[in-house]
């Protein structure tokens, strides 16, 4: 029996996972989306045209490969309709080549949801998380509650009631906000896509993915968000609401543990992060506007600016250790083409000693990072299309983080399109 390999951030999200998907998806007999919601923008660039994929697998432009979304995603049916138009419209339509199936167990993202997470983040003003205001927290709490409506749901017969009835508790904790909405609009959108997303399969996630590794088939687990965020283990309260760790692939799709085999751990040649709570490197200054510019930082779903900073090792080793990674991939190494010097975080300071692990505590008490500084390379690596043609410095800089976290990099993308991808070992 073949094992599923594993795709996954391991910093606060925006590392560059749809295009490395997009990449290795030939590799692959089924790509499989595991938690996370349309909060999620993965982009993929190839033939001169983007791609912003929020809900479907990053493999869908792969003609050969099978796409799920698994129990562990939330879906706004508004979205993924809109998302499959869209592809349908640039020529790829996943629906009518049978490339696309949903999770019967996968939490619908209702109107309402979407208008509790903005009223809540009102009300918290400056205290606010950063909400993508895409409904996600309020779906994920409803699905713990044991409130929550899922895709299978859709088929039964009483489904509008079940709908009312959730929205109706909605409608009662929005009237303890200060909030005016309006529903018409939003409710008729969410009904014709409830009845478009019919037209495609559903089907038990738990029995799919082990069917297909039963009969050898090769599986890849594509996550969203980044293991910093992760409801239990990232930077709290600052996080999404779902488990972005390796461990959430079990439980997004219906695998066991002893079923997990590669773990890709993705990151970017420096730090990035979107919304409230703590950033360690963060850099408030013009070399953290260079990097956002030169990176196109700003959110492929919101077109929020990202916070941007060197790249943090303690937060990397952390979130190495909780993945179980077994290879790197380094993305964005372009964006530093232009540095004289570059500079990574090999230890914080934190309440008078010196760590290099992340702490419980990192937003009332601020780590300061201690920082090592590394000659830049000064080359435009964009055209590099061999290992051979990587700048000396540049591999002195993979070799000095391959030392640090003790893991190999595998791949190094040196820009954004699918092409500017190298297999180094």
């Amino acid at each position: 029996m073949t094992q599923v390999d594993v795709l996954l951030g391991l910093q606060w999200g925006d590392e560059g996972k749809g295009k490395i998907v997009d990449v290795l998806s030939p590799q692959y007999d089924l790509i499989a989306r595991f938690q996370g919601g349309p909060n999620a923008g993965h982009t993929l660039e190839f033939d001169g045209k983007k791609f912003v994929l929020n809900t479907i697998p990053s493999g869908i432009f792969n003609e050969k490969t099978m796409n799920l979304i698994g129990n562990g995603v939330v879906i706004d049916p508004i979205i993924l309709k809109r998302e499959l138009d869209n592809l349908k419209a640039a020529g790829h339509d996943p629906v009518a080549k049978g490339k696309l199936v949903i999770a019967r167990k996968a939490h619908l993202i209702l109107p309402t949801h979407q208008l509790l997470d903005a009223a809540n983040e009102q009300k918290m003003g400056k205290d606010k998380i950063g909400s993508t205001l895409k409904g996600i927290g309020p779906t994920y709490m409803d699905k713990t509650g044991r409130n929550g409506l899922r895709i299978g749901d859709t088929t039964l017969p009483d489904f509008k009631d079940r709908y009312n009835k959730l929205v109706e508790k909605h409608k009662e904790i929005l009237s303890h906000y200060d909030f005016e909405y309006d529903l018409t609009e939003k409710e008729a959108a969410f009904f014709e896509a409830i009845e478009f997303i019919k037209s495609i399969p559903h089907v038990d996630s738990e029995h799919f993915v082990n069917a297909y590794l039963k009969e050898g088939k090769t599986v890849l687990a594509e996550g969203a968000q980044g293991t910093l965020l992760d409801v239990d283990f990232g930077s709290y309260p600052f996080v999404t609401s779902s488990n972005t760790t390796t461990a959430g692939a079990c439980t997004g799709l219906g695998i066991a543990p002893n079923k997990i085999g590669h773990v890709f751990g993705i990151f970017k040649a420096y730090c990035t992060r979107v919304g409230g709570g703590p950033f360690p490197t963060e850099l408030e200054n013009e070399i953290g506007e260079t990097l956002r510019q030169v990176g196109h930082e700003f959110g492929a779903t919101t077109g929020r600016a990202r916070r941007c900073g060197w790249i943090d090792l303690p937060a990397l080793k952390y979130a190495i250790m909780l993945n179980g990674v077994t290879e790197l991939i380094m993305m964005k190494a372009d964006v530093l083409d232009g540095f004289d010097t570059i500079y990574a975080c090999t230890h914080y300071e934190h309440n008078g000693e010196t760590i290099d692990y992340m702490p419980y505590d990192i937003i009332s008490v601020k780590p300061t990072p201690v920082l090592k500084a590394i000659e830049g390379w000064k080359t435009d690596v964009t055209k590099v299309s061999k290992v051979e043609e990587i700048p000396a410095k540049l591999s002195e800089y993979i070799a000095f983080l391959e030392k640090e976290l003790e893991v190999p990099v595998k791949y190094l993308s040196v820009g954004p399109d699918r092409v500017q991808t190298l297999e180094l070992n």
